[in-house]
């Protein structure tokens, strides 16, 4: 059974939950799953933009059919081959044979390395700024290299001021019934998910995000099309605002976040004490969190949200210990920078692992170490809790 949402009346989204995946990417957890967007314009030609997930085809494919309605599908707009946008290209393509697919160069060449499918007279390459008349709508494209792969790019309907906003402004989940981002409280329910999808799949980008966001600034918009959870329809500058935060590396507020690694709690005890003296001491956000439990992608988004970050472990096999060694590599590797870090180290015979936490950090730009580091020997004693006090207060003057 099909089911179609209206947008407007010649343009339908036809995206499915997939509630029974719980890593999207084999490798950022979504608990409750993942959404997947699709779009129908039901125009003189008709234009279908992204060509979704296979894990969720069935019900897609009873979708685009039924909005159809016995037309033919004359357009396949690719924005990104990702195989979650994509990934029904070969099907689509074997339905409609008529069908052309609308994309870039590095599109086609991506469509060749994942499926083995004829392109001949089935391609529309258009470079930036292309228009594609479809009757009453204008399609134009924004090209966005390495946001976050280098064939991307944007669809812009100037008829109606729609973005199609490929991996942009999305977020990790399903979408509840609601398809609206206004309908729902978007700073509870969503905004930590959408945090953690930019910084998890697009955070490494920032400069290239800023320079899409510049680009695209003189247009005007009605609406996000987004290609995972809520579309956009009102108050789109909060979530410009957040993405122009994220993309800069300006943290979102004021707080400290804890991460750290402890093999007989000993670490956790310095940890939950600094905690209790930074909250004594005025500090209103602070989040611990046990890297040996929660996923490096919730300690990444995080450390994207605040302003002060500490980095604190055991030494394991004279090195950080491995939970903790997966976060360095997360934060090296997203680029995060204009962040103060503090560490706490801890080992029995050889406290190794602040050693290596500040290697990883030497190598990032814009970081302040700071000089406040916390040594224990095997457990907290009297003289550890006067230094993690210090560390508490040098924290606190921000």
């Amino acid at each position: 059974m099909h089911n179609i949402r209206k947008i407007q009346d010649d343009l339908y989204n036809l995206g499915v939950n997939d509630r029974r995946i719980t890593l999207f990417e084999n490798a950022h957890p979504v608990p409750r799953g993942m959404n997947y967007n699709s779009y129908l314009l039901l125009d003189e030609k008709t234009v279908l933009v992204d060509a979704i997930d296979r894990a969720v085809q069935d019900q897609f494919l009873e979708n685009l059919t039924a909005a159809l309605a016995g037309r033919e599908l004359d357009y396949l707009v690719v924005q990104h081959m990702e195989p979650d946008h994509c990934g029904l290209i070969p099907e689509i393509s074997r339905r409609y044979p008529k069908m052309k697919i609308v994309g870039n160069k590095k599109t086609f060449q991506f469509i060749s390395q994942f499926y083995e499918i004829d392109l001949t007279d089935k391609t529309l390459e258009v470079k930036e700024g292309d228009v594609l008349e479809t009757g009453r709508h204008k399609l134009t494209f924004v090209f966005a290299p390495m946001v976050h792969w280098p064939e991307v790019m944007l669809t812009y309907d100037q008829t109606d001021k729609i973005l199609f906003s490929a991996d942009a402004f999305g977020t990790f989940g399903p979408v509840d019934g609601l398809m609206y981002a206004d309908q729902y409280d978007f700073e509870r329910e969503y905004l930590p998910e959408a945090r953690r999808y930019y910084t998890s799949i697009v955070g490494k980008y920032g400069r290239q995000v800023s320079g899409l966001i510049e680009k695209v600034a003189g247009l005007e918009f009605s609406m996000f099309c987004t290609m995972h959870g809520p579309i956009w329809r009102k108050d789109l500058h909060l979530i410009l605002e957040k993405y122009q935060k994220w993309a800069s590396y300006t943290p979102e507020e004021k707080g400290v976040v804890i991460a750290y690694a402890s093999v007989y709690n000993n670490t956790q005890v310095a940890v939950e004490i600094l905690a209790n003296k930074l909250a004594e001491g005025g500090e209103e956000k602070i989040v611990v969190h046990n890297v040996s439990s929660s996923d490096p992608s919730y300690v990444l988004s995080d450390c994207f949200r605040f302003d002060r970050i500490v980095l604190a472990s055991s030494t394991f096999n004279n090195e950080v210990f491995p939970y903790m060694d997966s976060v360095l590599f997360d934060l090296k590797n997203h680029n995060l920078t204009n962040r103060k870090v503090a560490v706490i180290e801890n080992g029995s015979w050889a406290a190794q692992s602040g050693k290596r936490i500040r290697e990883y950090l030497e190598q990032m730009k814009g970081i302040e170490i700071m000089e406040e580091t916390v040594s224990l020997k095997s457990s907290v004693k009297a003289v550890d809790v006067e230094a993690i006090e210090a560390l508490a207060k040098a924290l606190l003057a921000g």
